[in-house]
């Protein structure tokens, strides 16, 4: 409210000869401030939705072709431990590629790196489909379509991770990557029945489907018209080892990340390790396709869930003490499935434990995303998908190797036993406990990131 409205103006003297108000001229010289745009929705946002209609078709299609490529190894190998092995040396690719994969998607136009590696990608899994059409499909033909497949699906990743903050205002952030939970849950929820129904009808079918996704990625992203990515000469004039090391620098100046990343690869390998295990016992004592599906289906029903109510959760609860809880959940339910041990009570007790996994994913990514400057999102993604990508080998190794030396009931034990302790771990990190809510997110990583800076 301007001075002129709150002060009255002093008695007139003459008829066209009146004193100005007092303040009316400062008040006139004070600019209007204008009104703050609405952010749109994000169902309006064209780039944003092509990203996100590329990326659930190719979830949707690897989905499909993963949850069947066990089952695939081990009607080929007729062994538990060298179908794991299959799926262990198709994680090898994403590691070995992953930290400079990150360093190129600073480098590089996103668009034609994120179109470019789908399309091999597409054609990898093009090469394996025709192969177990053909009955000429050999498990180390398999192994190398999953090595390659990795590899390029490790340049994808960090591109779109980056692209998405070129398109998503940093308010919608947490509810953008809460869809991508979702995004993946819908695949997840889909891809244990329908991967089982489409093996069934052949060993090529899953295979092919993983081929469209690719295929749509790399379309889908060839569409969107605005930039994402910023200026890349400033990312060039710095050499590729060094960016590396910047990077690194910056994740490892972070408390919370310094202190996470390693947990975090053991609690992927423990449940993850555990989703093997029960998988590769239900294949082993003659479960139907479609059953084991239901399992997977289960995850993806709690997935799904859990991310429609990730951006209230994020919003309302301190990313920290979300992150706590979400784990115990998680580790409880490890806990109910070896004791029991039974087909129901798996798919009774996987959606409940995961249900609160999409919130922390959010979380902690919006948290990631918004302490971090723009030109080194790529490295970033890349960075912190190591916590995955370590496991990768890893869980089905750990898995089917514990399920084939003790079965089933000390597999499961011991997977659970290590799950609870790493989330006692967690628990006792200070740095994860002082992360709030979005609205503090920028406060909260000044100390942390100041002296990077």
């Amino acid at each position: 409210m301007s001075t002129a409205q709150s002060t009255p103006p002093p008695p007139r003297d003459a008829p066209g000869d009146e004193p100005a108000p007092p303040g009316a001229a400062q008040a006139s010289a004070v600019p209007a401030v204008p009104a703050v745009p609405a952010v749109p929705s994000l169902l309006r946002n064209r780039s944003y939705m092509l990203l996100m209609t590329g990326l659930t078709t190719e979830s949707l299609g690897a989905g499909l072709a993963l949850f069947a490529v066990p089952l695939v190894a081990y009607s080929l190998t007729g062994s538990v431990l060298q179908a794991g092995l299959v799926a262990a040396v198709g994680q090898v690719g994403a590691l070995l590629t992953t930290l400079p994969a990150g360093v190129v998607a600073d480098r590089v136009d996103r668009r034609r790196l994120v179109v470019g590696a789908s399309t091999v990608g597409a054609a990898l899994w093009v090469t394996a489909g025709v192969a177990a059409a053909l009955g000429s499909l050999t498990a180390w033909h398999l192994a190398l379509v999953l090595f390659g497949a990795s590899v390029v699906g490790a340049f994808v990743d960090p591109a779109t991770s980056g692209a998405f903050r070129s398109v998503v205002p940093p308010p919608q952030l947490p509810t953008a990557l809460a869809a991508s939970q979702g995004r993946d849950a819908v695949a997840s929820l889909l891809a244990g029945p329908v991967g089982g129904l489409l093996f069934a009808i052949g060993h090529a079918v899953p295979l092919a489907a993983a081929a469209v996704g690719s295929a749509a990625t790399a379309v889908c992203t060839w569409a969107v018209r605005e930039p994402l990515n910023r200026d890349t000469a400033a990312a060039r004039a710095t050499r590729p080892v060094e960016a590396l090391r910047q990077g690194l620098r910056f994740v490892w100046s972070v408390p919370v990340f310094r202190a996470l990343l390693g947990l975090f690869v053991v609690i992927n390998i423990a449940f993850g390790g555990l989703l093997v295990g029960i998988n590769l016992e239900l294949v082993r004592t003659g479960v139907a396709p479609v059953l084991i599906g239901v399992v997977d289906l289960s995850v993806g029903a709690g997935v799904l869930v859990g991310a429609v109510l990730a951006p209230q959760l994020v919003a309302r609860v301190r990313a920290g003490a979300l992150t706590v809880a979400a784990l115990t959940l998680l580790a409880v339910g490890a806990v109910v499935m070896a004791t029991a041990q039974t087909y129901a009570v798996y798919v009774a007790t996987l959606p409940v434990a995961v249900l609160l996994v999409p919130a922390v994913n959010a979380g902690l990514a919006g948290y990631a995303a918004a302490i971090t400057p723009h030109e080194m999102q790529g490295r970033l993604a890349s960075i912190m998908g190591l916590t995955g990508l370590v496991a990768g080998p890893l869980i089905p190794l750990v898995g089917a190797g514990l399920l084939e030396r003790y079965g089933i009931g000390t597999a499961l034990v011991v997977l659970a036993g290590l799950l609870a302790g790493t989330v006692g771990a967690i628990a006792t990190v200070r740095p994860l406990w002082r992360i709030g809510t979005p609205q503090t997110w920028a406060d909260d990583s000044l100390p942390a990131t100041g002296g990077a800076a």
